[in-house]
């Protein structure tokens, strides 16, 4: 399950199947069901997965469709090779936004948060 870092950022340490599908369906299902405001920034943490399948690849496009609607940034960090090279494979590199790490990741959302002065 997504940890709430902050009020309004989540981070998802994701791994292998079965775990990757039942966390992303959870992550649609949280954002889909949270008034806009009320939705979280997310982070998802690759770390750990080794593999993602079409099924993977259609619930991250799905999160992010319910994220964009919602006015929310997602995240994928530290992303193995394999995973990288499917996304890349599949035009998916072009789609989403991507760090290095998840403390990169929580360091730009909330930078791109501060209101200007």
């Amino acid at each position: 399950m997504a940890t709430d870092w902050s009020d309004d950022i989540a981070i998802a340490d994701l791994a292998d199947e079965p775990a990757l599908s039942e966390e992303l369906s959870q992550l649609i299902d949280r954002v889909g069901q949270t008034e806009a405001a009320q939705a979280p920034h997310v982070v998802l943490n690759f770390g750990q997965v080794n593999h993602v399948h079409s099924s993977n690849l259609a619930q991250l496009l799905r999160l992010r469709s319910r994220m964009n609607e919602r006015g929310k940034r997602l995240l994928l960090c530290s992303l193995t090779e394999d995973v990288w090279q499917v996304l890349k494979i599949t035009g998916l590199d072009k789609v989403f936004r991507f760090a290095p790490d998840p403390m990169t990741a929580l360091a730009t959302l909330q930078l791109e948060q501060e209101p200007e002065k």
